[in-house]
């Protein structure tokens, strides 16, 4: 089966650096790398001690060429991040020395790997589930200590745990009530209709514990995105600028400067916050400024925080009013810019905004942006980002967890109105599925298949 093939794949970055890892994971790994690599000890590979390194070199199978100086380790299966024979080749770092060995590896039996794989069997053969294969990528792509730290806790089993503890307590109420029903005439304690919803109540409120940190989860996993919106030369480039602490946009007193959207990330107490900085929104003849403009309100659309910049030495106009307008339904701050000059708006005119998050800055002498930063940390975070905790970051566990509450909830409606546990444990038996969904226990195939592919490839 293609599953117990022999794979390869290079595990580090292609490009110039120090080295390169190339990794080889199956029964055969010790084999084929043993028919390329020269130990300088003379010794063949077979002999290898588990978790040791062996230094030598990787020759060319068909002209005993010298290809590279190398050190090999071996780790033995179960013990190894596969839970499979596995070896590593560590060369030199650089694009032509790392594709020749992996073709080397190729050639002596070993198959690519597909992208996940490595991790795939990890989960295949039991050392993780689900949610910690799918905190690897998270570990990979995190953008902030703190979302890294929260994929490493995943990763770990912090998540399996809290999901496995609520499938044993739903498993033991379906086993109690089966026997209540199969067996009526043995001398079995029986269980009520009342005590089977007093435990759904439980189950659903550490349910809902766990999708109250959804949300936040999400942005700890992939950023906050947030756009900044105003009309030309109202401080938006300097507001960026200010907030990266360099001159990433250019600014000048022209309007209009600004043509095409600037992307960058910033860290805010450890949560990702991608600031784009649009061009200004306004009327304009000028055909580059105008597709520029129509991206501002493409970004708008897309983000999940909008802060509008307003001129605070200019009186409001009906441009200011129409962003207003065309913002007040989403979440928004709404920066006075300018503090540093005479303030010319009147407040009572930036009506059915709430006065809580208009904030008087200076995006010139950096005043007022740690009112933004709390005001940011208010509208997601409570007012304090959280460490440590147990925190539900992919969306998908999100979906199964929502689907389980339902099932729940059906379950305490159906005792409610019928008394009938019977009825009821067959969606206490899919709230249990739903859960299944998280750890993989339960998922189907083709579902997991388009998780692990979507993992970088060596991983």
């Amino acid at each position: 089966m293609k599953e117990f093939d022999t794979i390869a794949a290079v595990s580090t970055v292609l490009g110039e650096g120090g080295i390169s890892i190339i990794r080889v994971s199956g029964s055969m790994c010790i084999k084929i790398v043993d028919s390329i690599f020269k130990a300088k000890n003379g010794k063949a590979l077979s002999d290898i001690k588990p978790y040791s390194m062996r230094y030598g070199h990787i020759v060319e199978r068909e002209t005993g060429d010298i290809l590279d100086e190398v050190l090999v380790s071996y780790m033995k299966g179960p013990r190894s991040f596969t839970a499979e024979d596995t070896v590593e080749i560590n060369c030199h770092g650089g694009v032509t020395p790392t594709k020749k060995i992996l073709q080397e590896v190729i050639k002596a039996g070993a198959r690519l790997a597909e992208p996940g794989e490595f991790t795939k069997r990890a989960f295949l053969n039991g050392r993780i589930d689900l949610s910690q294969a799918e905190a690897v990528i998270d570990i990979i792509r995190a953008k902030t200590d703190l979302s890294m730290k929260s994929a490493v806790l995943q990763s770990g089993g912090r998540i399996s745990k809290e999901i496995n503890s609520l499938r044993n307590k739903l498993l033991q109420t379906i086993a109690h009530i089966e026997a209540t029903v199969d067996f009526p005439e043995e001398d079995l304690e029986e269980i009520t209709g009342k005590q089977v919803g007093k435990e759904l109540l439980e189950i659903d409120k550490e349910i809902s514990k766990l999708l109250d940190t959804a949300d936040e989860g999400k942005i700890l996993r992939e950023g906050l995105n947030v756009v900044i919106v105003g009309k030309p030369n109202v401080g938006k480039s300097s507001l960026l600028n200010a907030l990266l602490m360099e001159k990433r946009a250019i600014v000048t007193e022209i309007p209009g400067t600004t043509r095409d959207v600037i992307e960058e990330y910033i860290n805010l107490d450890g949560v990702p916050i991608k600031i784009v900085d649009t061009a200004g929104i306004r009327e304009t003849q000028d055909i580059v400024e105008k597709i520029g403009v129509e991206k501002s309100k493409e970004k708008i659309n897309e983000s999940d925080l909008i802060i509008l910049m307003l001129d605070s030495s200019k009186e409001l106009d009906n441009e200011d009013y129409e962003i207003i307008d065309y913002i007040k339904d989403r979440k928004y701050i709404v920066l006075l810019n300018k503090k540093d000059l005479d303030s010319k708006i009147n407040k009572d005119y930036l009506h059915g905004l709430n006065s809580k998050y208009v904030i008087e800055t200076s995006a010139k002498t950096g005043q007022g942006l740690e009112s933004l930063k709390q005001c940011i940390k208010d509208l997601f975070f409570n007012g304090e980002v959280k460490s440590g905790d147990v925190i539900i970051t992919n969306t998908r566990h999100k979906e199964a967890l929502i689907r389980a509450k339902e099932s729940c909830i059906s379950a305490i409606n159906t005792l409610n109105d019928t008394l009938a546990i019977d009825l009821a444990s067959i969606d206490i038996r899919n709230a249990w599925l739903k859960l299944g969904e998280i750890t993989g226990e339960t998922l189907e195939e083709d579902i997991i298949d388009k998780i692990f592919s979507e993992f970088c490839l060596g991983k």
